[in-house]
């Protein structure tokens, strides 16, 4: 069966922020506008389609990533919503490394906040092309220019707005083009009628200067355009895209754009410029793996269907309808529903029963993925976070996904003899499906100690085993086992030890010297 969408016209991209600055009410709206929903789903009423645990909508936070796909100017679109906080910073990491390119959001009235910088710097260390989006316009005290002299402050100076906003707070209505050098209004609630007209006065100026800086970092990056922008030509709108487009997927340029994902004003236009600057899988460079006896042969995985199957294994997830689900990015080759596959950790074949599409947690069944594509199998038993899958035609191991160590420990015990068994096996499916949460049994006081990222963390995966494994618990600060040492020589330290028990009776006599070793030396008898 042939491939629905060329590689050419796949974007794979997350979206990525700190807490509360609009990513779920940003994927929302792009949902919306694709036509992949047809009623807007808002967080603040637990009703967002992409935070489907009952936790998140309560909490009107994102837990775990979702994933879903959906479709704009002929192109298919696999999006990622990433949570924020510090606690799912896995879900962040491991989003990032299958990732072609992201979505940085940033709040309109507090610019770059802590865990913009955390995601910021994870993005560069996969090397992710990314475009910003200043959200929240309509808030009270929002202020786009300084929220870019944030971002040229703290996270980087090649952050180039491509858009300016028209008005701000509750008179913001719509925004300027840079690059077409026209300005577009906002005429209806639901954000459709979007009416093109002239740039405000006020604006004329502001933005000329903040065109002719765009256009010089545009030309920077392409000889071509150099040459022709030093002998004073203009260059043209096709000649701007193409060279932003060029210098988005080197990481050169940050485009900016801005909005109010809430007000449903900004994003279709977030989604044109998806399309128009991040990378297709055909733009990043060959995929880094090594040959599986040997670390130092290394191998190159292009996006490719003519190639070998190769893919990742990015995120584990307990359905309760389909068993164990496995989301898997494929970087070369295809794959149909029912074949087999190597895990290159345990060297074991296993059968893919079915191969599914997910909408955050709904599915659709697929006969086949190709390379480029974002899926999750049904039937992999043995497979986990950062396992590589591929066919015997190429054993390879691909780059893994780099696991935070957990930074608090609490412990937990049942609530009753019947709860016992059923609390093993709820934290046996928690710990697969998050590696950043740990669990193990202290030797010394026999507890059970769960580890994590955080407070919210662990209460989160307590609140879990209650729902949807139906398991009581106690949690509580883990018992420390206290120690003693010997500190100083005792010498000739005698111990006579006298039983009458009838007959001989018992006797011993003893001469001990006792001298403290190094730390760490044990005993020495």
């Amino acid at each position: 069966m042939p491939r629905e969408y060329s590689l050419q016209d796949t974007r794979n991209f997350g979206i990525i922020a700190h807490i509360d600055a609009g990513k779920t009410t940003v994927s929302e709206r792009i949902l919306f506008y694709t036509g992949r929903k047809h009623k807007i789903g808002e967080v603040h009423e637990g009703e967002a389609t992409m935070d489907w645990m009952a936790q998140e909508r309560e909490r009107g936070i994102t837990i775990t990533s979702a994933a879903t796909t959906c479709f704009w100017k002929g192109k298919n679109l696999n999006l990622i919503d990433t949570p924020g906080h510090i606690d799912f910073t896995i879900e962040v990491q491991r989003s990032l490394r299958v990732l072609d390119g992201a979505v940085t959001v940033f709040d309109g009235v507090a610019g770059v906040e802590p865990q913009s910088e955390t995601v910021w710097r994870q993005a560069d260390k996969h090397d992710v092309p990314r475009i910003c989006f200043v959200n929240k316009l309509d808030r009270m005290g929002a202020d786009f220019y300084q929220d870019i002299e944030s971002i040229h402050k703290r996270l980087t100076k090649k952050a180039y707005p491509i858009q300016l906003p028209i008005g701000i707070e509750d008179k913001y209505e719509g925004i300027v083009d840079l690059i077409e050098m026209k300005a577009f209004y906002y005429r209806d609630e639901l954000g459709q009628n979007i009416e093109e007209g002239e740039i405000p006065e006020d604006l004329k100026e502001k933005a000329k200067t903040y065109r002719s800086e765009l256009v010089e970092a545009i030309a920077e990056n392409e000889e071509s355009l150099m040459n022709k922008y030093l002998a004073g030509e203009e260059l043209s709108v096709e000649e701007l895209k193409a060279g932003l487009r060029k210098a988005v997927i080197h990481n050169e340029i940050y485009p900016v754009l801005c909005g109010t994902a809430l007000k449903n004003k900004g994003v279709q236009f977030l989604l044109d410029a998806i399309v128009d600057y991040l990378p297709s899988p055909l733009d990043i460079p060959p995929t880094k793996a090594h040959e599986v006896d040997d670390e130092t042969k290394l191998l190159e995985v292009h996006s490719d269907d003519k190639e070998p199957f190769s893919a990742l294994a990015f995120k584990v997830m307990s359905d309760p309808f389909v068993g164990k689900l496995i989301f898997f990015r494929v970087y070369s080759g295809t794959l149909a529903a029912g074949s087999y596959v190597v895990n290159a950790r345990t060297g074991s074949r296993e059968r893919i029963g079915r191969i599914l599409r997910m909408h955050s947690n709904d599915r659709e069944d697929l006969k086949e993925v190709y390379a480029g594509d974002i899926a999750a199998a049904v039937g992999l038993k043995d497979t986990f976070t950062g396992d590589t899958l591929y066919t015997e035609d190429r054993p390879l191991v691909l780059e893994s996904i780099t696991i935070p160590e957990p930074v608090i420990s609490v412990a937990i015990e049942p609530l009753t003899k019947a709860d016992q068994e059923k609390m093993g096996v709820a934290l046996q499916k928690l710990a697969e499906e998050d590696p950043s949460f740990r669990v193990r049994t202290d030797e010394e006081t026999l507890q059970t100690i769960i580890a994590g990222m955080g407070e919210l963390h662990l209460d989160i995966i307590v609140d879990r085993m209650k729902r949807e494994f139906k398991v009581e618990a106690n949690v509580g600060k883990p018992q420390v086992a206290y120690r003693e040492a010997i500190r100083n020589a005792a010498l000739d330290v005698e111990g006579k030890y006298i039983r009458q028990s009838g007959g001989r009776g018992q006797y011993g006599h003893v001469v001990i010297d006792v001298e403290p070793l190094e730390q760490g030396k044990g005993y020495e008898f």
